[in-house]
Protein backbone atom coordinates (compact mmCIF):
# COMPACT_ATOMS: atom_id res chain seq x y z
CA UNK A 1 0.00 0.00 0.00
CA UNK A 2 1.58 3.52 -0.43
CA UNK A 3 2.17 5.68 2.66
CA UNK A 4 2.44 9.26 3.42
CA UNK A 5 6.18 9.15 4.62
CA UNK A 6 8.08 12.57 5.96
CA UNK A 7 11.23 13.61 4.45
CA UNK A 8 11.37 16.65 6.52
CA UNK A 9 10.56 19.47 8.76
CA UNK A 10 10.78 23.36 8.62
CA UNK A 11 10.00 26.74 10.98
CA UNK A 12 9.98 29.71 11.20
CA UNK A 13 9.73 32.41 13.82
CA UNK A 14 9.34 36.19 13.75
CA UNK A 15 12.14 38.23 15.20
CA UNK A 16 10.72 39.84 18.19
CA UNK A 17 10.82 38.16 21.14
CA UNK A 18 7.91 38.99 23.63
CA UNK A 19 8.43 37.85 27.23
CA UNK A 20 5.88 37.86 30.00
CA UNK A 21 7.09 40.57 31.85
CA UNK A 22 6.60 43.34 28.70
CA UNK A 23 3.09 42.26 29.52
CA UNK A 24 2.93 44.43 32.72
CA UNK A 25 1.93 47.38 32.42
CA UNK A 26 -0.07 47.25 29.67
CA UNK A 27 -2.29 44.97 31.16
CA UNK A 28 -3.57 43.61 34.52
CA UNK A 29 -1.26 40.42 34.91
CA UNK A 30 2.64 39.09 35.71
CA UNK A 31 4.87 36.26 34.85
CA UNK A 32 3.94 34.58 37.56
CA UNK A 33 -0.01 34.41 36.64
CA UNK A 34 1.10 34.06 33.19
CA UNK A 35 3.64 30.68 34.28
CA UNK A 36 1.31 29.14 36.89
CA UNK A 37 -1.96 29.33 34.56
CA UNK A 38 -0.71 28.32 31.10
CA UNK A 39 3.51 27.63 31.36
CA UNK A 40 3.90 29.92 28.58
CA UNK A 41 7.50 32.11 29.41
CA UNK A 42 7.76 33.83 25.86
CA UNK A 43 6.24 33.73 22.45
CA UNK A 44 7.15 35.73 18.95
CA UNK A 45 5.32 38.69 17.81
CA UNK A 46 5.36 39.50 14.02
CA UNK A 47 6.85 42.67 12.51
CA UNK A 48 4.93 44.89 9.82
CA UNK A 49 7.19 43.25 7.49
CA UNK A 50 6.98 39.44 8.28
CA UNK A 51 3.59 38.14 7.77
CA UNK A 52 1.38 34.79 7.68
CA UNK A 53 2.85 34.12 3.85
CA UNK A 54 6.60 35.33 4.63
CA UNK A 55 6.67 32.73 7.62
CA UNK A 56 4.86 30.37 5.11
CA UNK A 57 7.58 30.65 2.70
CA UNK A 58 10.33 30.61 5.48
CA UNK A 59 9.39 27.19 6.98
CA UNK A 60 8.73 25.89 3.37
CA UNK A 61 12.44 27.02 2.48
CA UNK A 62 13.60 25.30 5.67
CA UNK A 63 12.22 22.27 5.01
CA UNK A 64 12.58 21.45 1.07
CA UNK A 65 16.44 22.30 2.13
CA UNK A 66 16.40 19.64 4.73
CA UNK A 67 14.75 17.40 2.36
CA UNK A 68 16.61 18.10 -0.30
CA UNK A 69 14.43 19.01 -2.99
CA UNK A 70 13.34 22.32 -4.68
CA UNK A 71 9.93 23.88 -5.23
CA UNK A 72 9.67 22.41 -8.74
CA UNK A 73 9.47 18.98 -7.03
CA UNK A 74 6.30 19.42 -5.11
CA UNK A 75 2.72 18.63 -6.39
CA UNK A 76 0.71 20.32 -4.13
CA UNK A 77 0.84 22.68 -0.46
CA UNK A 78 -1.61 22.73 2.03
CA UNK A 79 -1.14 25.45 4.48
CA UNK A 80 -3.46 25.34 7.68
CA UNK A 81 -3.82 29.14 9.25
CA UNK A 82 -6.89 31.47 10.27
CA UNK A 83 -4.91 34.33 9.50
CA UNK A 84 -4.29 34.48 6.10
CA UNK A 85 -2.85 37.68 3.93
CA UNK A 86 -5.87 38.40 2.37
CA UNK A 87 -9.56 37.12 2.47
CA UNK A 88 -8.68 35.60 -0.95
CA UNK A 89 -6.60 34.30 -2.62
CA UNK A 90 -5.60 31.73 -0.43
CA UNK A 91 -1.97 32.70 1.03
CA UNK A 92 -0.84 28.90 -0.15
CA UNK A 93 -0.75 30.11 -3.56
CA UNK A 94 0.87 33.23 -2.79
CA UNK A 95 3.35 30.83 -0.77
CA UNK A 96 3.44 28.65 -4.16
CA UNK A 97 4.30 31.61 -5.99
CA UNK A 98 7.10 32.91 -3.82
CA UNK A 99 8.71 29.56 -3.84
CA UNK A 100 8.76 30.08 -7.58
CA UNK A 101 6.75 26.45 -7.83
CA UNK A 102 3.95 27.08 -10.94
CA UNK A 103 3.45 23.39 -11.32
CA UNK A 104 0.75 21.23 -9.15
CA UNK A 105 -1.67 23.24 -7.04
CA UNK A 106 -2.50 25.27 -3.47
CA UNK A 107 -4.97 25.80 -1.39
CA UNK A 108 -5.75 26.63 2.40
CA UNK A 109 -7.35 25.01 5.33
CA UNK A 110 -9.43 26.41 8.23
CA UNK A 111 -9.77 24.46 11.38
CA UNK A 112 -8.22 26.98 13.25
CA UNK A 113 -5.80 25.22 16.06
CA UNK A 114 -6.38 22.10 14.41
CA UNK A 115 -5.66 23.05 10.95
CA UNK A 116 -2.49 21.27 10.51
CA UNK A 117 -3.90 18.28 11.72
CA UNK A 118 -6.49 18.57 9.79
CA UNK A 119 -4.26 19.34 6.73
CA UNK A 120 -1.86 16.58 7.11
CA UNK A 121 -4.48 14.13 7.06
CA UNK A 122 -5.97 15.39 3.96
CA UNK A 123 -2.18 15.40 2.28
CA UNK A 124 -1.87 11.62 2.97
CA UNK A 125 -5.72 11.00 1.42
CA UNK A 126 -4.17 12.76 -1.48
CA UNK A 127 -1.01 10.51 -1.58
CA UNK A 128 -2.95 7.80 -1.11
CA UNK A 129 -5.14 8.36 -3.74
CA UNK A 130 -2.00 8.86 -6.02
CA UNK A 131 -3.24 12.83 -6.74
CA UNK A 132 0.11 13.55 -5.48
CA UNK A 133 3.75 11.96 -4.98
CA UNK A 134 5.25 15.23 -2.74
CA UNK A 135 2.77 17.46 -0.25
CA UNK A 136 4.54 20.21 1.57
CA UNK A 137 2.02 21.07 4.45
CA UNK A 138 2.55 23.94 6.18
CA UNK A 139 0.74 25.71 9.95
CA UNK A 140 1.46 29.26 9.74
CA UNK A 141 -0.01 32.12 11.72
CA UNK A 142 -0.34 35.91 12.53
CA UNK A 143 -2.46 35.44 15.31
CA UNK A 144 -1.49 38.86 17.18
CA UNK A 145 -3.36 40.44 14.38
CA UNK A 146 -6.39 39.59 15.50
CA UNK A 147 -6.04 39.64 19.62
CA UNK A 148 -7.39 42.52 21.64
CA UNK A 149 -4.49 43.79 23.03
CA UNK A 150 -6.23 44.96 26.38
CA UNK A 151 -7.75 41.36 27.05
CA UNK A 152 -5.66 40.16 29.39
CA UNK A 153 -7.13 36.35 29.30
CA UNK A 154 -6.49 36.17 25.65
CA UNK A 155 -3.30 38.45 24.51
CA UNK A 156 -0.75 37.02 26.75
CA UNK A 157 -1.80 33.09 25.26
CA UNK A 158 -0.87 33.30 21.45
CA UNK A 159 2.27 33.87 19.50
CA UNK A 160 3.59 33.86 15.83
CA UNK A 161 5.03 31.46 14.04
CA UNK A 162 5.17 28.94 11.17
CA UNK A 163 6.30 24.86 10.89
CA UNK A 164 6.00 22.78 7.64
CA UNK A 165 6.39 19.21 6.74
CA UNK A 166 7.40 17.59 3.53
CA UNK A 167 5.27 14.18 2.83
CA UNK A 168 6.19 11.72 0.09
CA UNK A 169 4.58 8.76 -1.22
CA UNK A 170 6.42 5.16 -0.51
CA UNK A 171 5.66 1.69 -0.35
CA UNK A 172 4.31 0.15 3.25
CA UNK A 173 3.44 -3.27 3.83
CA UNK A 174 -0.04 -2.24 5.79
CA UNK A 175 1.92 -2.56 9.01
CA UNK A 176 2.01 -0.68 11.93
CA UNK A 177 5.91 -1.19 11.06
CA UNK A 178 5.87 1.17 7.92
CA UNK A 179 7.20 4.50 8.39
CA UNK A 180 4.81 7.16 7.39
CA UNK A 181 1.07 8.18 8.85
CA UNK A 182 -0.71 4.96 9.89
CA UNK A 183 -3.93 6.56 11.18
CA UNK A 184 -6.46 9.39 12.00
CA UNK A 185 -8.77 10.84 13.90
CA UNK A 186 -11.17 13.58 13.11
CA UNK A 187 -13.91 15.31 14.92
CA UNK A 188 -15.84 18.50 14.66
CA UNK A 189 -19.02 20.09 16.50
CA UNK A 190 -20.00 23.59 15.75
CA UNK A 191 -22.34 23.94 18.88
CA UNK A 192 -19.55 25.32 21.14
CA UNK A 193 -18.66 27.99 18.06
CA UNK A 194 -19.42 30.79 20.85
CA UNK A 195 -16.74 29.80 23.28
CA UNK A 196 -14.11 30.12 20.81
CA UNK A 197 -14.40 32.74 18.22
CA UNK A 198 -13.11 35.74 16.16
CA UNK A 199 -16.26 38.25 16.49
CA UNK A 200 -16.02 39.48 13.03
CA UNK A 201 -15.59 38.37 9.08
CA UNK A 202 -16.30 39.60 5.37
CA UNK A 203 -19.90 38.13 5.64
CA UNK A 204 -20.49 39.68 9.28
CA UNK A 205 -19.13 42.91 9.86
CA UNK A 206 -16.97 43.45 6.97
CA UNK A 207 -14.37 43.89 9.30
CA UNK A 208 -11.31 41.09 10.43
CA UNK A 209 -12.65 41.14 14.28
CA UNK A 210 -10.83 39.99 17.51
CA UNK A 211 -9.91 36.61 19.08
CA UNK A 212 -12.62 35.65 21.56
CA UNK A 213 -12.48 32.55 24.16
CA UNK A 214 -14.61 31.76 27.58
CA UNK A 215 -11.00 30.11 28.76
CA UNK A 216 -12.73 27.78 31.31
CA UNK A 217 -15.21 26.39 29.10
CA UNK A 218 -12.19 25.42 26.83
CA UNK A 219 -10.42 23.73 29.46
CA UNK A 220 -13.28 22.11 29.97
CA UNK A 221 -14.19 20.57 26.90
CA UNK A 222 -10.37 20.07 26.03
CA UNK A 223 -9.07 16.82 27.72
CA UNK A 224 -12.34 14.92 26.95
CA UNK A 225 -12.12 16.02 23.45
CA UNK A 226 -8.89 14.88 22.93
CA UNK A 227 -8.04 11.86 24.68
CA UNK A 228 -11.37 10.57 22.68
CA UNK A 229 -9.39 10.96 19.07
CA UNK A 230 -6.27 9.52 20.46
CA UNK A 231 -7.98 6.56 21.50
CA UNK A 232 -9.94 6.27 18.12
CA UNK A 233 -6.53 6.68 16.78
CA UNK A 234 -4.94 4.30 18.93
CA UNK A 235 -7.52 1.55 18.27
CA UNK A 236 -7.70 2.02 14.41
CA UNK A 237 -3.30 1.28 14.76
CA UNK A 238 -4.11 -1.35 17.38
CA UNK A 239 -1.15 0.05 19.83
CA UNK A 240 -1.29 1.34 23.26
CA UNK A 241 0.43 4.35 24.63
CA UNK A 242 3.04 2.70 26.15
CA UNK A 243 3.86 2.01 22.02
CA UNK A 244 4.70 5.13 21.85
CA UNK A 245 7.72 7.16 21.41
CA UNK A 246 6.66 10.68 20.87
CA UNK A 247 3.55 13.00 21.47
CA UNK A 248 3.52 16.06 19.98
CA UNK A 249 0.56 18.24 21.37
CA UNK A 250 -0.67 21.35 20.22
CA UNK A 251 0.91 24.00 22.64
CA UNK A 252 -2.09 25.76 23.76
CA UNK A 253 -1.64 25.24 27.55
CA UNK A 254 0.70 23.13 29.84
CA UNK A 255 -1.94 22.35 32.02
CA UNK A 256 -4.34 20.95 29.06
CA UNK A 257 -1.36 18.90 27.73
CA UNK A 258 -0.59 17.65 31.42
CA UNK A 259 -3.60 16.36 32.06
CA UNK A 260 -4.62 14.72 28.90
CA UNK A 261 -1.15 12.86 29.00
CA UNK A 262 -2.20 11.60 32.49
CA UNK A 263 -5.34 10.27 31.31
CA UNK A 264 -4.16 8.54 27.94
CA UNK A 265 -1.16 7.25 30.12
CA UNK A 266 1.39 8.70 28.28
CA UNK A 267 4.65 9.10 30.10
CA UNK A 268 5.63 12.70 30.61
CA UNK A 269 9.30 12.20 29.41
CA UNK A 270 7.40 11.13 26.17
CA UNK A 271 5.55 14.79 25.80
CA UNK A 272 7.10 17.47 23.56
CA UNK A 273 6.72 20.93 25.06
CA UNK A 274 7.31 24.26 23.21
CA UNK A 275 4.52 26.14 24.49
CA UNK A 276 6.84 27.96 27.10
CA UNK A 277 8.72 28.86 24.21
CA UNK A 278 6.52 30.03 21.36
CA UNK A 279 2.75 29.87 23.46
CA UNK A 280 0.08 29.07 21.30
CA UNK A 281 0.78 30.00 17.93
CA UNK A 282 -2.61 28.17 16.56
CA UNK A 283 -2.30 25.85 13.32
CA UNK A 284 1.44 26.53 13.27
CA UNK A 285 1.77 24.50 16.86
CA UNK A 286 2.51 21.19 16.14
CA UNK A 287 4.48 21.72 13.07
CA UNK A 288 6.65 24.11 15.21
CA UNK A 289 6.90 21.88 18.27
CA UNK A 290 7.71 18.85 15.56
CA UNK A 291 10.33 20.47 13.85
CA UNK A 292 11.90 21.75 17.63
CA UNK A 293 12.48 18.04 18.41
CA UNK A 294 13.33 16.68 14.95
CA UNK A 295 15.82 19.56 15.13
CA UNK A 296 17.56 18.72 18.76
CA UNK A 297 17.64 15.29 17.96
CA UNK A 298 14.78 13.86 20.25
CA UNK A 299 12.43 12.41 17.47
CA UNK A 300 14.44 9.75 15.36
CA UNK A 301 13.81 7.79 12.38
CA UNK A 302 11.29 4.41 13.99
CA UNK A 303 10.40 6.76 16.03
CA UNK A 304 6.50 6.18 17.11
CA UNK A 305 4.75 9.97 16.73
CA UNK A 306 1.42 10.98 17.99
CA UNK A 307 0.14 14.73 16.86
CA UNK A 308 -2.83 16.05 18.61
CA UNK A 309 -5.04 19.63 18.19
CA UNK A 310 -8.34 20.96 19.24
CA UNK A 311 -9.30 24.46 17.98
CA UNK A 312 -12.30 26.50 17.72
CA UNK A 313 -15.25 25.17 16.63
CA UNK A 314 -14.88 22.90 18.22
CA UNK A 315 -12.64 20.41 15.67
CA UNK A 316 -9.84 18.30 17.15
CA UNK A 317 -8.42 15.42 15.85
CA UNK A 318 -5.25 12.74 15.93
CA UNK A 319 -2.42 11.56 13.75
CA UNK A 320 0.11 8.94 14.38
CA UNK A 321 2.59 8.32 12.04
CA UNK A 322 6.10 6.73 11.91
CA UNK A 323 9.33 8.68 11.35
Amino acid sequence: MIRSIVRATGSALPRRIMKNTDFEGVVETSDEWIVQRTGIRQRHVAADDETTASLGEAAARAALANAGLEASDLDLIILATSTPNNTFPATAVEIQHRLGMSNGFAFDMQAVCSGFVYAITTADLYIRGGLAKRVLVIGAETFSRILDWNDRSTCVLFGDGAGAVLLEAAEGDGAVSDSGILAASLRSDGQHKDKLFVDGGPSTTGTVGHLRMEGREVFKHAVGMITDVIEATFSAAGITADDLDWFVPHQANKRIIDASAKKLGIAEEKVVITVDLHGNTSAASVPLALSTAVNDGRIKKGDLVLLEAMGGGFTWGAVLLRW
